[in-house]
């Protein structure tokens, strides 16, 4: 499918149709109708759907007394349980804008989040007490108003402090997940592969509710990894999928190939992140079986694009590809002054997509465009509609599924006396899909500490921003244009 040329005309843009209900309500009706059907397995403890809407009812109780309701500010920070999946659903079904803490981010980059987005925090022992409230009475219906925001999905911090992608409950009831008939042909073919669909790292992950609520949604039953680990979880939960990042895809492949485990359960692992190649992809099928699914998306848009493991096995084209999108999903590929172009800047706009980011309006004006996403991911597609992408328009490294930006590591490092210059390249790496790699031109008669710059690093952005190495140079090749030649220090590779 070539590029539409008219795609990227705002005036021509996709317009939905208002959603016939309000998110969470579909959930609510599964758990509410499902009687004894285990919907969360946690060791041999089985909660049923039954059993899990009695859950939210309390909790949801809990947060009315509190005064909780449509509009409100309310931070989640839990780990994997059905007392958290519980109270996922309750905040969305009271109306609240519900911001999740996840796991990772320093106390500076916590702080800053929840100061961001004010409201009450419900962790763990804030939660025990809510599902203590005794029952109301009251229906639980979903109670949102659809130009509020539903939630606040933060990026991984790695410019400084993460960014808020903010969603309205308008979006979050566009979304398919929780309808069958709104399922892409590859959705169709994922959601009965979830059975046993393993859940870890925290329930406040986009890509980890929304599939979530489509194993749900396809008779599945969501299991918490204790603990988590591939290969062992899914032989000892007997699970059939699980989100995998590309270096654990990579870790569990080399595994099976040096010491083969039972794997007979998976039927599927989505792949996120850092874009996988051909020749990963085909080992990966080859090792594991038609199990593997290639998803390519962004927090501020969900899923753009999947291949499935069928088209990869029939269809190379595929196979080098991050998929097709959906048809309510456009694309526009742009060159630099916006027109379109065969390749180019990928554009996206999808029924769920964010509209903002949170209390930065600057921001949001550079990426959220008349209605359409900027990806700054450079891409094309071809004559069958596959996306195939490029490279990036911004100077960022995917490390584990998270954007880690070279600009803040670069004056973090430059900022400690021995540093002159620092400049920073990301490189593939098999356990972590891509790494940090920095380069440093000390100071006049000094000499950098490796570790002391390392720790700087790890304590201003996170372990994920810390190089994997750094490799003192006496200067930065330059450029033709007399800039700075990252792709030059790329390819000579790192030596200390």
């Amino acid at each position: 499918m070539p590029t539409d040329p008219t795609s990227a005309d705002p005036a021509r843009a996709r317009a939905w149709p208002a959603p016939a209900e309000v998110w969470p309500q579909p959930v609510l009706d599964l758990l509410a109708t499902g009687g004894d059907r285990p919907v969360f397995a946690d060791g041999d403890r089985i909660v049923t759907a039954a059993e899990m809407s009695a859950l939210v009812r309390r909790v949801a109780a809990g947060l009315r007394a509190a005064g909780v309701g449509p509009g409100t500010g309310l931070a989640l920070r839990l780990g994997v349980t059905p007392e958290a999946f519980a109270a996922t659903v309750a905040a969305f079904a009271v109306g609240a804008r519900v911001s999740g803490v996840r796991p990772g981010l320093t106390p500076a980059q916590q702080a800053h989040l929840l100061g961001s987005a004010p409201g009450p925090l419900v962790d763990d022992a804030r939660l025990a007490q809510l599902v203590d409230t005794g029952d109301d009475g009251r229906p639980l219906v979903a109670a949102g108003r659809p130009g509020d925001v539903a939630r606040i999905i933060w990026t991984s911090g790695s410019t400084g402090n993460p960014k808020g992608c903010a969603q309205t409950y308008a979006a979050m009831s566009a979304a398919w997940s929780p309808y069958p008939d709104r399922w892409p042909p590859a959705i169709a073919d994922l959601a009965p592969r979830l059975d046993r669909y393993l859940v870890f790292g925290s329930l406040s992950s986009q890509v980890m509710l929304e599939y979530g609520i489509l194993a749900l949604t396809a008779g599945g039953t969501l299991v918490a990894a204790r603990p988590p680990g591939f290969p062992g979880m899914i032989t000892r939960h007997r699970a059939t999928a699980s989100v995998i990042t590309v270096g654990k895809l990579h870790q569990l492949v080399q595994a099976q190939r040096a010491d083969p485990t039972d794997l007979s359960s998976l039927r599927a692992l989505v792949v996120s992140g850092s874009p996988l190649t051909p020749s990963r992809l085909a080992e990966a099928l080859d090792v594991l079986g038609p199990v593997v699914f290639h998803g390519y998306g962004q927090t501020e848009t969900g899923m753009i694009t999947m291949v499935t493991p069928a088209e990869m096995l029939a269809n190379p084209t595929a196979l080098a590809s991050v998929g097709r999108p959906p048809a309510v999903t456009d694309l526009s590929i742009r060159d630099a002054h916006g027109r379109p172009a065969a390749e180019g800047e990928l554009f996206v706009r999808t029924p769920a997509q964010a509209t903002a980011y949170w209390a930065d309006p600057a921001e949001t004006a550079d990426v959220f465009t008349d209605g359409w996403v900027r990806t700054r991911d450079l891409a094309r597609l071809d004559d069958d509609g596959y996306l195939h992408l490029l490279g990036r328009a911004r100077d960022v490294v995917i490390v584990n599924a998270n954007l880690v930006h070279a600009g803040p590591i670069e004056r973090v490092l430059a900022a400690d006396p021995d540093v002159a210059e620092a400049y920073v390249v990301g490189r593939p790496d098999d356990a972590t899909g891509e790494a940090v790699h920095a380069y440093v031109v000390p100071a006049a008669g000094r000499t950098p500490d490796v570790a002391r710059l390392r720790a700087r690093v790890a304590q201003a952005l996170g372990e994920a921003a810390t190089p994997k190495t750094i490799q003192p140079i006496d200067r930065v090749p330059l450029a033709p244009s007399g800039k700075p030649d990252k792709r030059a220090l790329t390819s000579t590779g790192p030596h200390g």
